[in-house]
């Protein structure tokens, strides 16, 4: 665990949802299958998705984050020689999407959260019905005071806009929110926008090396919560 200062404990905690909460597994699973077993491509998968999420923010363009990876995953597979429909990159990408499992510390970890006395509202690329849908799905839902879609934006994370209009709907000052994400990009965002931030290293992610570093640098979200005990 690393910790840089902070200058005051935050009131609102923003979460990050897929990769920091909810496990890829069955999603990853999926689109192995559509891409004939070809695993070593879902990583460029994933960063395609992303890439082109950006993509749309740069261009002033808006589509639901669901149909950017199911065009993605047509991307990645004509780039392969792989011949698949947009019909069955729809199947492997959009029911998995709303069908992920929390990793195993995460639920408990947010009731602790709320014990404490945070506000926790989740903000994800996700669009606003796909967000509840797969929160309930993996049973923390309930856990959330407030549920924050891009969608209402219409721009992805790491635009500063999405921080902003996110603060804004909490009625709270950047210095006072936290932005939780296992993804450098998102952290990089949130920093930028003023806002306090940690960094849950799963597997496989890594910092922006040339980004200012988050406040606190966790390996899963019992850190956190240990962190605020302790403070």
């Amino acid at each position: 665990m690393q910790q840089n200062n902070v200058m005051k404990t935050p009131s609102v905690l923003f979460f990050d949802v897929n990769e920091t909460l909810l496990e890829l597994t069955a999603l990853k699973k999926s689109v192995t299958t559509a891409l004939n077993g070809r695993e070593e491509l879902v990583p460029l998968w994933f960063s395609t998705l992303l890439h082109y999420s950006l993509v749309e923010n740069v261009t002033g363009d808006y589509k639901d984050f669901s149909e950017i990876g199911v065009a993605a995953l047509q991307m990645v597979a004509a780039g392969n020689d792989i011949t698949i429909t947009k019909e069955q990159a729809e199947d492997a990408v959009i029911k998995p999407f709303k069908s992920l499992m929390p990793y195993k510390e995460v639920k408990q970890a947010l009731e602790a959260l709320r014990d404490q006395g945070f506000k926790l509202v989740a903000l994800t690329n996700s669009s606003t019905s796909g967000l509840a849908e797969k929160l309930a799905y993996a049973g923390i839902k309930d856990n959330f005071d407030t549920l924050l879609s891009c969608e209402t934006v219409g721009a992805f994370k790491p635009s500063l806009e999405v921080y902003s209009w996110a603060l804004s709907k909490m009625n709270v000052q950047a210095d006072d929110a936290m932005m939780i994400a296992a993804h450098g990009w998102d952290i990089t965002g949130a920093k930028k926008a003023g806002m306090q931030t940690t960094f849950i290293s799963r597997p496989g992610k890594q910092m922006y090396p040339l980004a200012q570093k988050p406040d606190y640098t966790v390996d899963t979200l019992d850190g956190l919560v240990d962190i605020f005990s302790n403070k």
